[in-house]
């Protein structure tokens, strides 16, 4: 089994352990490092294969890390742990090739999920590129595969500029849309992108998503719960079972009653969703 290195920077005790049962040896050989100063040389020395910042940093700091580290060693997956940072810290993250971004307060949950796709498969650091980005338009294309996806709505989560409780709102309509695009636009063919573009105005957050298939109708969409009939509330799911798909099937449903307004056009492959202030 190839040994692989990772570099904690200065890591809270709970984060050491939490990630102690991801890391593990043999398989695992994790350093740390007191600071961003400190990991930079560590890294001009070394070529670790997993990063991750302190939660006491700003997201500019670990940016311009990252950037270094990156000329440095191309493909060195990189999540970042902020205490504070901005929309424009989010966007340079992903232009640099970021693998994750948390704000805090930290879901450890989430962070531990992170470090897993980030730490296990194929070296896919590369599915998100940014088309252009300020901090009130952003245009993006995702590659069509799960963990793509889940790294793009994270991304987001923290871009959005919202209380919490509807900024976790937004996420997970964005979530679910997104899996139903990668899956159904895109076969999760990872040749393949979705293209999503994310709004800030003073009023509203939107996204937009458009994925590579060729669409469909809302009206034939009978594996899906939104078209289930009000006496029938599980009806897709005898259609699910009978076109041998994955349980599941509320994707639209539950993103339609969690922002203010869901439009889809003609084809079925470009959805807007939008969320007012």
């Amino acid at each position: 089994m190839e040994e692989k290195t990772a570099l904690l920077i200065d890591p809270s005790h709970q984060l050491s352990v939490e990630l102690s049962y991801i890391l593990k040896p043999p398989e695992w050989t994790v350093h740390e490092a007191a600071d961003n100063a400190a990991a930079l040389s560590l890294v001009q020395a070394f070529k670790f294969d997993f990063i991750l910042t302190s939660e006491t940093t700003s997201g500019r700091d670990d940016v311009e890390l990252l950037r270094k580290i990156r000329g440095l060693h191309s493909h060195t997956r990189m999540i970042i742990l902020a205490d504070e940072t901005t929309p424009a810290d989010v966007i340079d993250a992903m232009r640099e090739g970021a693998f994750s971004y948390f704000l805090q307060p930290i879901s450890f949950q989430a962070l531990v999920e992170m470090v897993k796709n980030a730490t296990e498969g194929p070296c896919w650091d590369d599915g998100i590129e940014v088309l252009s980005g300020t901090p009130a338009w952003l245009r993006l294309a995702a590659r069509c595969d799960v963990k793509t996806a889940e790294r793009l709505v994270q991304f987001i989560h923290v871009m959005i500029d919202l209380p919490d409780d509807e900024k976790d709102t937004v996420a997970a309509a964005l979530r679910e849309l997104l899996m139903n695009a990668i899956e159904y636009g895109g076969n999760f063919d990872p040749e393949q992108y979705v293209e999503m573009s994310y709004l800030r105005t003073k009023r509203a957050v939107a996204c937009r998503l458009k994925d590579p298939g060729e669409g469909f109708s809302l009206n034939e969409i009978f594996h899906s719960a939104v078209m289930n009939p009000p006496e029938d509330p599980l009806r897709h799911v005898h259609y699910r079972e009978a076109e041998s798909l994955r349980p599941g099937g509320f994707g639209v449903l539950l993103a339609r009653n969690s922002v203010d307004e869901l439009i889809y056009n003609e084809q079925g492959n470009s959805v807007l969703l939008i969320k007012y202030v």
